[in-house]
């Protein structure tokens, strides 16, 4: 069960939509708590938006839900008519051709970055599966796709397949809303926002419709595309009524019945994938195996499994010329979500042609390069009190005999001064420590309560560390 029962206390707020502590219940399954734990060891892993709409270079879905946020706004020449546009939308699908497509070279970079787990959009809200589903047309191997002809045009089983024979955990993200079921969004009325476009209670065999559809598509997930690891649910909208936050603002605006039964859709995948662990996002149960605070980075330890879902560029889906995260800003953000107990899981949006864009190459390459130095420090470790003082981190290995000092640099070229002072913090008694990297052993000594560490000349001239440094604590 590794770490994830250690008491905390929360300081303060630190995740997305709520100030308040948020309430984690704790699966009994012995192969579930397993799955958590060799999970949050992974520490570091990849995900991808990808579909349709990277071919217009917009946000993923959200253009075609009739709300007034500044992330679904219309852009284009059917922009002024909201029917013409979902039509335009939808009729993406006879266009989309990413000849390409190599999921070897995501995987290479991916691996060489030290990530260790991939989730993909197996099927965004809008309806569009990128898998070989057989209960919709709309779908990536249908017909009218141009890239059906393809051999790999089940995308889904090609990037499953070519991760895990790598060794990565897979993870199959998939929305529980889909605007183009007409069971979901009915077209006798016109939606009205996000949610069930009818009252369920009302027309209980179109929504039992629903039910089923989405059932056959997650066994579909389960049963045919081999060892998955987890099932990443998005579109917390769906949900039983009596679970929704009010204090939460987007929660508010759920008012009907929208549930599932996830209880029996759980039952069934675990039927197929024994200790599978299940994300459903933003629905506090036992069907939140872990949390996933977006484009966030909690600001203190968090008291249960969790993981920070955050871009590389600015966008989840392809844009083009997007502005990418520096590899110095991902490093760091990598460390000080790990150092909290949380894990990195870090999107990239692949293009029209099937590709990432090369600068997601050159962050990834450069990741990589610091982690073949300092990962032993990342991954399988877990949150070290005082957790962090200033521009210093901490993490220790599972057996807790090895400790770690992450020194954050604000320049992508670490200067280390004369003297390092982890301040609050004791190394360990008759400790060596030393500075990954570098082979260099260092003198240290403690002082009212604070571990001072002394900088060699030598060192300080002829290492150059990058973005952070790592000193290395053994008793």
């Amino acid at each position: 069960m590794k770490y994830f029962l250690f008491t905390v206390v929360l300081l303060g707020g630190c995740f997305t939509g709520s100030a308040q502590y948020k309430k984690y219940v704790q699966p009994t399954d012995t192969a579930v708590l397993n799955s958590i734990a060799r999970w949050q060891d992974m520490k570091f892993g990849l995900f991808m938006h990808w579909g349709t709409y990277s071919q217009w270079g917009v946000v993923e879905s959200w253009s075609i839900c009739p709300e007034d946020e500044g992330w679904t706004q219309r852009r284009g020449p059917y922009a002024d008519n909201y029917f013409e546009y979902v039509k335009a939308y939808e009729n993406l699908q006879t266009t989309f051709n990413p000849v390409q497509f190599n999921p070897q070279k995501w995987v290479n970079a991916a691996k060489h970055a030290g990530m260790k787990y991939m989730i993909f959009t197996t099927k965004h809200h809008d309806g569009f599966s990128m898998f070989d589903t057989k209960e919709t047309d709309y779908k990536i191997t249908d017909s009218k796709t141009p890239f059906s002809k393809n051999p790999k045009s089940n995308v889904t089983k090609e990037i499953f397949t070519a991760f895990r024979n790598q060794g990565f955990a897979i993870g199959a993200y998939f929305s529980k809303p889909d605007w183009h079921n007409k069971d979901y969004w009915w077209p006798y009325f016109p939606p009205k926002d996000r949610n069930v476009n009818y009252e369920p209670t009302k027309y209980p065999e179109r929504w039992e419709s629903f039910k089923s559809f989405t059932y056959n598509q997650i066994k579909e997930l389960m049963s045919e595309y081999g060892k998955v690891d987890i099932l990443w649910l998005d579109g917390g909208w769906v949900r039983p009524l009596s679970t929704v936050d009010t204090t939460v603002e987007w929660q508010r605006g759920i008012k009907t019945n929208q549930d599932i039964d996830m209880k029996r859709i759980a039952e069934m995948a675990r039927s197929y994938q024994p200790g599978l662990l299940i994300v459903d996002r933003t629905v506090t149960g036992p069907y939140e195996n872990y949390t996933t605070p977006e484009q966030e980075v909690p600001h203190e330890l968090l008291p249960y499994p969790w993981e920070s879902c955050i871009t590389m560029g600015n966008s989840w889906s392809y844009v083009p010329n997007d502005e990418y995260k520096s590899a110095h800003r991902i490093i760091q953000m990598l460390i000080q979500i790990v150092s909290r107990g949380g894990n990195l899981l870090l999107n990239i949006g692949p293009g029209p042609n099937g590709d990432w864009d090369p600068v997601a190459y050159a962050r990834l390459k450069e990741i990589g390069e610091w982690m073949k130095i300092n990962g032993e420090a990342i991954h399988g470790s877990k949150p070290l009190a005082p957790y962090e003082s200033g521009n210093i981190h901490f993490t220790q290995a599972d057996d807790e005999k090895t400790q770690y000092a992450f020194y954050l640099s604000d320049k992508d070229d670490v200067a280390l001064p004369a003297q390092v002072t982890l301040q609050k913090f004791e190394a360990p008694a008759k400790a060596k420590i030393s500075l990954l990297g570098s082979g260099a052993k260092l003198k240290w000594k403690v002082e009212n309560g604070n571990t001072i560490i002394e900088i060699p000349a030598l060192v300080k001239s002829k290492w150059n560390g990058k973005h952070a440094v790592v000193f290395k604590m053994m008793r």
